[in-house]
């Protein structure tokens, strides 16, 4: 199933519109709450100079890029974790999601009317992060009934369960997100107990599904007569990032969604004078791929087409083609392997090989980001 990053933030905050810059989708943009009802699903293409390069080298009659699943997800409100504003139907959208972009107003505009009087991104982010983790409170203190339940024949298996769960609850009622558990001294106590560790507390983390335990950026989204680097609110936004160890996009979602439409050309040059180096949805997909711990293989078949894949960071070569087909995974013989700047070195595929830079490689190679590989199977 592909990797997806829910876009979310309160309403009026730019979702949408940074999801149509994305994905180049229409989906429909107001100044008002509550545009979006159900999820919109849309994939980004990841950019990749390696890509190009070795495309530029092969020649190939199609070139296929790595992607991030994005979804936009409706804005929430103050209340959502009681229902208020659909809440439960977005938060249950959250729930699916592997990662969060947490879109961040900075930006003045009246015609689009914020959601509380003064705007104040960093407020926005604890309205957001308050009801994320009442929501993950409630989702323990059920699971803490039903824990209960079940131990009531057999109390010592269930021990440890009930005392990580407890102290989990309080965690979330102080306000603290879920992905700081392991860290604090009581749930290190906990994962010392029979029965527990610490990779025990995060399997029960990843079981539960919480809101807060899912990997995060924060994205300023400025206005574009603040760009380059956003202003004094993005800096905000960015010290934030910085205080909590996440990362940070500063981005002009409109700017970008209108030059989404743009030649290449004139894009780039207006960017240039925009003082921008490079365009924020690029920046906003590689630290969404970051975010989730991915790197990038490249295959190429029969010199028709280079593509590039996604993959876990730690994985093996067998995981790799299980990527490519689920055939080509069992049957797997063997890969032969060569980093993409060797590749371009080298000229070509046959010369590398006939080099000896083309190496051959048994399943339980850990793939490094960059590797061309080509697996040898049988059906």
């Amino acid at each position: 199933m592909p990797l997806q990053v829910g876009i979310v933030g309160l309403p009026n905050a730019g979702k949408s519109t940074l999801f149509n810059a994305l994905t180049r989708a229409h989906v429909a943009v107001a100044p008002y709450p509550f545009t979006t009802i159900e999820p919109h699903i849309g994939v980004a293409s990841v950019p990749d100079a390696r890509l190009d390069a070795l495309a530029q080298l092969i020649k190939p009659s199609k070139v296929v890029s790595a992607t991030v699943q994005f979804a936009d997800i409706a804005g929430l409100v103050r209340g959502a974790h009681r229902g208020e504003g659909l809440g439960n139907q977005f938060l249950a959208a959250i729930r699916e999601m592997d990662a969060l972009a947490m879109v961040l107003r900075c930006f003045e505009d009246p015609d689009v009317p914020h959601v509380t009087e003064n705007l104040d991104p960093i407020a926005d982010l604890e309205v957001l992060d308050l009801e994320l983790a009442l929501a993950d409170l409630a989702t323990v203190e059920r699971r803490i009934e039903r824990t209960k339940s079940a131990a009531k024949s057999n109390p010592k298996a269930y021990e440890w369960e009930l005392t990580t769960l407890a102290q989990l609850r309080d965690h979330l009622g102080r306000g603290q997100p879920a992905r700081t558990f392991v860290s604090v001294p009581s749930a290190g106590h906990a994962a010392k107990a029979e029965g527990g560790g610490e990779d025990a507390v995060r399997a029960l983390l990843h079981e539960l599904f919480l809101l807060t335990y899912k990997p995060r950026l924060l994205v300023a989204n400025v206005g574009e007569d603040t760009l380059p680097d956003g202003g004094p609110l993005a800096a905000r936004v960015l010290d934030a990032a910085a205080r909590e160890g996440s990362q940070a996009v500063v981005l002009c979602a409109e700017c970008e969604a209108a030059l989404a439409e743009w030649p290449p050309e004139e894009a780039a040059a207006y960017r240039a004078e925009l003082g921008l180096r490079e365009p924020g949805l690029d920046r906003l997909v590689q630290a969404s791929y970051r975010l989730l711990d991915l790197i990038t293989f490249f295959t190429v078949t029969g010199g028709e087409v280079v593509r590039a894949w996604t993959l876990r960071r730690g994985l093996t070569a067998w995981h790799a083609a299980g990527q490519v087909h689920s055939d080509i995974q069992r049957g797997f013989v063997r890969a032969d392997v060569i980093r993409w700047d060797e590749l371009l070195a080298a000229g070509s595929l046959a010369h590398a090989r006939e080099t000896g830079r083309l190496r051959s490689e048994g399943r339980d190679y850990v793939v490094q980001d960059g590797d061309v590989i080509h697996v040898h199977f049988v059906a």
